[in-house]
């Protein structure tokens, strides 16, 4: 079984978690967030702990054992990054690096020049907030973290960072190892 899920969730006082069959939902000052709940997976709450373990009893076999422990840890982390989300929030920043490189706002839109022929517009989903504080930088924040680093490799995805100039979108945090050129 997985080392993490073998250690409670910890519920904050400021969030309500409730637990039927068939999903999960947690609501926090940031909003709610629903997840559906697996077969494999028994969740349990005794006071402000969430505690996730394999459900055996569904087992028809002795190998099925093994999924139903790899599901565990996973169902933990998800349960968790949801706390965290209703409670924080996450968030990406992305970079845009190169000459003539820019990102705008254009109501509901997301307008970038990557140096194409034509401009890429994005439409921003109504779950999450897109801010551009500057021309080269964009951040992306919302409760729902699979969805927020979604929207960021999709923004990313338009013109990945080149390695050897480093031109490109790239997040803040990412380090590029950049190539030697040609010699001549």
């Amino acid at each position: 079984m997985s080392r993490i899920a073998k250690k409670p969730v910890v519920i904050p006082s400021n969030v309500q978690l409730s637990v039927t069959d068939s999903e999960i939902k947690v609501k926090g000052p940031k909003g709610e967030l629903k997840l559906a709940t697996h077969p494999f997976v028994s969740i349990k709450i005794e006071g402000n702990e969430l505690w996730v373990s394999p459900n055996l009893e569904v087992a028809k076999r002795k190998s099925d054992e093994r999924k139903f422990k790899a599901m565990v840890g996973t169902y933990w982390r998800l349960i968790r990054n949801m706390i965290i989300g209703v409670t924080e929030g996450f968030k990406k920043e992305l970079e845009i690096v190169g000459v003539g490189y820019r990102a705008q706002l254009q109501g509901n839109k997301l307008v970038m020049n990557l140096g194409y022929a034509h401009l890429v517009e994005m439409d921003i989903p109504s779950d999450l907030k897109v801010e551009v504080p500057a021309p080269n930088k964009i951040i992306v924040s919302g409760i729902d973290k699979q969805r927020v680093g979604q929207y960021a490799a999709n923004v990313r995805k338009w013109r990945e960072p080149n390695p050897y100039s480093g031109k490109g979108i790239k997040y803040v945090d990412e380090v590029l190892k950049l190539k030697e050129g040609k010699k001549a």
